[in-house]
């Protein structure tokens, strides 16, 4: 069955939003609160979150997005960071997943259309719950685009439409440059250059021990593996199955890439999994202080490891 997905609709509100980067950026960066009805500015990175942001930051550049949109980004990158395919095929994912869904996924479209890419299961893309399914849409959409001859040297718009064979084929490359800020930061290239404003994380009362990961650990570690690395982690002693250690491998360069790209999906799945704080080797991401995002600081960590505490 042919591999065919609906023409694109209009631009969706997620994506008009995207567009409006840089005064959503400046909002962010400074923090807001909202009171009486006026709109507040702080650069106070303790003050209360208000509205939960996430942000993809490259050399002065940046893209903001939601909570939600974030874990879809980290969902899309995080499995071609897993199959080893190259950072351009992250930023056509993306550019994809932003013209077709707005980053979200779906549970409707044009025709019989769902999910993050709008695949249409009567074309051949799976079952209606298949193509719900972010893992398995992201696979299905990177089995089709390693397919196409070339597809690293063709511009972004051209890739993704040999996929997608849309009704408005110029239309992928349009979100081209917040593809590929969200690409760089997630697959490791941009260290430090992806993170998350959040509220604080649900308390539980769930813990596990020095072997066994508490419940919520082990949702994240499952996740993991699906959607970012095959490295199994290690529960951290002493910290009631509440924290996890990744060690990444390769060449030193390599496993630092891969330990930022682990972290970054970390990060942007903050909101989905529970995640409280991610540690690299000199660098931290804490959610009681995400407001002032990546920091310096002596982690321990060697580099390639990341640590990742969930729950409180």
């Amino acid at each position: 069955m042919a591999r065919t997905a609906p023409p694109s609709r209009r631009t969706p509100p997620g994506v008009r939003r995207t567009r409006r980067l840089r005064l959503v950026t400046a909002l962010v960066a400074v923090g807001v609160v909202v009171a009486g009805g006026v709109v507040w500015l702080t650069r106070d990175p303790g003050a209360p979150v208000v509205v939960e942001r996430c942000r993809a930051s490259v050399d002065g550049e940046s893209t903001s997005m939601s909570p939600e949109q974030a874990a879809n980004a980290a969902t899309v990158v995080g499995i071609a960071v897993r199959r080893g395919l190259p950072a351009r095929a992250a930023t056509i994912g993306i550019a994809t997943i932003v013209q077709e869904s707005g980053m979200r996924n779906l549970d409707h479209g044009d025709r019989d259309s769902l999910g993050l890419f709008q695949q249409r299961p009567s074309q051949g893309w799976g079952s209606p719950e298949q193509v719900r399914d972010p893992v398995h849409a992201t696979n299905a959409f990177y089995d089709a685009l390693v397919d196409v001859e070339g597809y690293r040297d063709l511009p972004v718009t051209d890739a993704a439409q040999r996929v997608q064979r849309s009704g408005f084929p110029l239309a992928y490359g349009d979100h081209e440059p917040e593809a590929r800020l969200v690409a760089s930061t997630l697959t490791g290239y941009t260290p430090g250059g992806f993170t998350c404003h959040l509220r604080p994380a649900p308390v539980s009362q769930e813990s596990g021990d020095d072997v066994q990961p508490s419940p919520v650990a082990q949702r994240f570690a499952d996740a993991a593996a699906t959607q970012v690395t095959t490295t199994t982690p290690q529960v951290v002693a002493g910290t009631r199955g509440r924290a996890l250690e990744f060690t990444l491998t390769g060449t030193d360069a390599e496993a630092e890439r891969l330990a930022w790209a682990v972290a970054g999906w970390a990060v942007a799945s903050a909101s989905v999994y529970d995640v409280t704080e991610v540690s690299v080797q000199g660098s931290r991401w804490s959610r009681d202080e995400s407001g002032r995002g990546w920091t310096a600081t002596a982690t321990g960590l060697p580099r390639g490891g990341v640590q990742v505490r969930l729950g409180v």
